[in-house]
């Protein structure tokens, strides 16, 4: 295939974009406002460097947030230059450094084949800490301490220098799990996400011949959502870029919404100040929504202060008012949801793909899904439990990555009695025990198990027969490919026959589950010939779960507004609309997050193409009571000539309509709990439901807890959720 030329690359792109594209003479920012084309300017760009610039592929870095957009990036290059695109890195940051890290971690220490701990991984192991420091988890949920020590590593703050900012008890012990945990993934061979970065930073940082290889590696550097970044992957631009200066950033400040996930604004908003010969270049023209939708989003996010300016506008003329209805109830919002769905589908030419319901968050689903599901609507979740955190494909993955990389205590717990085998946590903590008194790892003192004191005969055959299992497995490693491994695995463990005795519906879905992870491997060993175990673990750990999103999919899509960045949709639904709800009541209180809160809003706003609705009700179902909120205040940002305002009943219906809200929400609050699901009590812990029931106060659930017996609660007060898998 023949490279295309610059006038063929640049005629589909406007002024504005050809400026952009064509700037090679230093610093660039790129102010991509939604809707922009911000994917086809840079896109365009690398392939000028690559056609009419003639600059190596191989020396071109395009970073990108999600796999999908990487995907997509490198579609769009070769269809430009040809074959050529696959020279070129185009990553995310977490890949880019983990790629970098397999040539240079043994620099730090690491042994080669290191391993990536996912989310449940870190958990599992930071609970594990905390057990064995005598800490009450309840005092220091291990999902807290986690979370602090990830704020700490994006801030690139180590364990020994927080242990220096401790001011108050939760930090004291979150310096000691900080210290514990980085030293065991040490041991184990074992990255964080987090790691990925800072370990790269520090290779550069402490060997800078490595440093000035990949500064003369990349002669040009394109980094996307710059916006979204955080200090570390900051820092690691910075560091890239060097002295050559050739960087281009694209992003809109407008749309910042990771703060909470440790994305610095100010990234985006002091790039001149970080390179003050930088050139900026506003895409202001929107190629998606109507002119109605994008007025009502400068209104709204002209109200931020020290935003960059910038005022979309498009082409499309006019367009339909956004259509607004505050509803008496929660469950009038879902009926007027589903009708106006069923009523476009059946007046247009809309098909149900073509919907979204975007909600702030995740616990508003569930009143959504089930008036859907009355009027008959398919639908489908982004956001929801992933397919790689489902139980059973961790099991599976657990036991390849143990395969792999035999320091992995953290899978190694987590397989050694999966499934049932009769090892339990007294034959593990004299394991455990003997392991830290031989100076050994856990997989060692396994093998050593006649040695260990304190094993009984049983507990010793038990673990000679999963050490027999283990080797043999490692022996077929090399030999098969990866989907007949996996069936082996499963196969030998006797994973499969445990979901085949349990006989139940719930088993079935999980080796169902377990048959898509072998398609998985099918599709990964088709796409990535010669690449095995460890690449497609690697890929695994690093895919978001966006990159799953499939928008061909025939159904109604329902995800969190923070989810809905960079997808676009004919018609959408942005639910909740009332103070307390969106903006959160948690970010009421401050400046900085409310106007947080106000971006996300602008994001949910330029998802629309065609229709906008905007809905809230006065009256809903919250912890059991019936709660009064008022209307959103980003409604009434808002000018009234771009809404079109749906009536419901008056003030004097309210008290009637909200007791038949409350009626109708314990129902199907009720619908939601089954006999035999996993729930977990603010107080009792975790149980199991035995039996749902009714009474004249309402409906009632009963629980066994254990060591506490059963409970009878009243459904609408007992503060109980669904367990996690």
């Amino acid at each position: 295939m023949a490279i295309k030329s610059e006038k063929t690359i640049l005629k589909d792109l406007n002024p504005e974009q050809q400026e952009a594209a064509l700037y090679f003479d230093g610093p660039l920012l790129i102010l991509a406002g939604a809707g922009s084309g911000k994917t086809r300017v840079l896109t365009h760009r690398v392939a000028l460097l690559v056609g009419s610039r003639g600059i190596d592929p191989g020396r071109i870095l395009a970073i990108t947030f999600t796999n999908k957009a990487a995907e997509e990036m490198r579609g769009r290059i070769h269809r430009l230059v040809g074959p050529r695109a696959g020279a070129i890195w185009i990553s995310t940051f977490h890949s880019a450094c983990s790629r970098i890290l397999r040539r240079e971690a043994e620099r730090l220490g690491y042994r080669g084949g290191f391993v990536i701990y996912d989310d449940d991984d870190q958990l599992r192991m930071v609970s594990r800490i905390i057990r064995d420091m005598d800490l009450d988890s309840k005092r220091y949920p291990p999902r807290l301490v986690r979370s602090r020590i990830e704020d700490a590593k994006n801030e690139m703050v180590d364990a020994d220098t927080y242990r220096g900012r401790v001011d108050d008890e939760l930090s004291e012990v979150v310096s000691g799990v900080y210290k514990t945990y980085q030293e065991q993934l040490f041991r184990n061979n074992a990255m964080d996400f987090d790691d990925l970065l800072l370990n790269a930073i520090a290779v550069f940082e402490l060997f800078p011949m490595v440093l000035e290889h990949y500064q003369e590696r990349f002669s040009h550097i394109n980094v996307d959502e710059y916006q979204d970044t955080n200090p570390a992957q900051y820092r690691l631009v910075k560091l890239l870029s060097g002295h050559r200066r050739n960087l281009c950033v694209v992003g809109d400040d407008d749309q910042g919404i990771y703060s909470w996930r440790g994305a610095d604004l100010r990234n985006i908003l002091e790039f001149e100040n970080d390179y003050p010969d930088a050139k900026v270049v506003r895409l202001e023209r929107n190629y998606r929504s109507t002119r109605v939708i994008l007025e009502a989003a400068n209104h709204v996010v002209s109200l931020i202060a020290g935003r960059k300016e910038k005022r979309l506008w498009t082409e499309r003329e006019g367009g339909e008012q956004i259509r607004y209805f505050f509803a008496n109830s929660g469950s009038e919002e879902t009926a007027f949801v589903a009708l106006e769905i069923n009523r476009l589908l059946e007046e247009s030419e809309y098909n149900h793909r073509d919907f979204a319901v975007f909600y702030r968050t995740n616990a508003q689903s569930r009143p959504f899904e089930e008036m859907l599901l009355r009027f008959g609507i398919p639908y489908k979740i982004v956001g929801g439990f992933k397919f790689y955190e489902r139980r059973e494909v961790k099991d599976a993955l657990a036991y390849l990555k143990f395969l792999l990389n035999p320091d992995d205590a953290v899978s190694l717990r987590r397989i050694v009695n999966e499934p049932k085998r009769g090892i339990g946590d007294t034959t593990l903590a004299h394991l455990d025990a003997f392991a830290r008194s031989q100076g050994t790892g856990m997989w060692e003192a396994l093998q050593r198990a006649e040695e260990a004191p304190n094993l009984g005969p049983s507990a010793r055959k038990k673990l000679a027969q999963f050490v027999e299992l283990i080797q043999g497995l490692s022996g077929e490693m090399e030999q098969l490919p990866l989907p007949e491994l996996l069936q082996v695995v499963l196969e030998r463990s006797g994973y499969l026959a445990a979901l085949a005795q349990e006989g139940t519906f719930e088993a079935e879905g999980r080796a169902e589950n377990l048959q898509e992870l072998k398609n998985a491997m099918v599709e990964f060993s088709s796409a990535n010939p010669g690449e095995g175990l460890d690449a497609f673990l690697e890929r695994v750990s690093l895919v978001a779960e966006i990159d799953l999103y499939d928008e061909e999919e025939g159904a109604v899509t329902l995800m969190t507004l923070h989810n809905a960045k960079g997808l676009e949709f004919p018609v959408v639904f942005i639910v909740g609309m009332e103070d307390g709800v969106f903006p959160h009541l948690r970010c009421m209180g401050s400046v900085e997050s409310m106007e947080e809160e106000r971006r996300l809003f602008y994001v949910g706003v330029t998802r629309a193409r065609d229709q906008l609705y905007l809905t809230g009700a006065a009256y809903r179902s919250q912890y059991g009571n019936l709660k009064m909120s008022p209307e959103s205040r980003f409604i009434r940002d808002i000018p009234r000539e771009y809404l079109q305002v749906f009536k419901t009943e008056g003030p004097e219906a309210v008290g009637g309509a909200a007791e038949s809200a409350r009626s109708g929400e314990l129902d199907a609050l009720a619908a939601s709990f089954s006999v035999g699901d996993r729930v977990i009590h603010d107080k009792w812990g975790e149980g199991m439901i035995t039996a749902l029931s009714r009474s004249r106060s309402g409906p009632e659930v009963t629980i066994n807890f254990p060591g506490l017996g059963e409970k009878l609660l009243l459904l609408e007060y007992a503060p109980i959720k669904k367990a996690s898998v």
